[in-house]
C-alpha cells in the first residue's frame, strides 16, 4: 500500500455535465437526474455551478421551475481547487465553507469533485 497522499486528481470527475444559463431549472433537474449527479457547471465568463440544492431552494421558494432560469439560482465565482491538492485539503474546503462540489482548475477546467467523491475515497 502506497503511503502517497491521495489527491483530487485521483477521484475527481473528469465527465464535465453542464447546462447553458438560460436552461428552465426543469431542463437542469432532467439532466442532473439523467447523468446521475447533482451539480452542473454552468458556462459562463466565469466559472460557475447550478446544485440540485439550489433547484430544491427555488421550488420550496415557491418559483415555478418551468419559469426561472440557472442563470437566476445558479452559484457565480465558484471556489476552485488544483488537481494535485490533496483530498484531505479539498475535504476541509468543503467543511469549512459548506459546498458540496469543487471544480478543478489547471489552466482550463478540468474535473469537478464532489463530497460524495470524497466521502467514498476516505472511507
Amino acid at each position: 500500500m502506497s503511503n502517497e497522499p491521495t489527491l483530487v486528481e485521483d477521484v475527481m470527475s473528469t465527465v464535465l455535465v453542464t447546462v447553458s444559463p438560460d436552461a428552465t431549472l426543469v431542463d437542469a433537474a432532467k439532466r442532473m437526474k439523467s447523468h446521475d449527479i447533482n451539480a452542473l457547471l454552468v458556462p459562463s465568463t466565469e466559472i460557475a455551478i447550478v446544485t440540485s440544492t439550489d433547484v430544491l431552494e427555488a421550488v420550496a421558494d415557491e418559483h415555478d421551475p418551468s419559469s426561472i432560469t440557472v442563470e437566476e439560482v445558479m452559484t457565480r465565482s465558484v471556489e476552485t481547487v488544483p488537481p494535485e491538492l490533496r483530498l484531505t485539503e479539498a475535504a476541509a474546503m468543503m467543511e469549512n465553507f459548506g459546498f458540496s462540489h469543487l471544480p478543478v482548475v489547471d489552466d482550463d477546467l478540468v474535473g469537478m469533485v464532489s463530497s460524495t467523491d470524497i466521502t467514498a475515497q476516505l472511507s
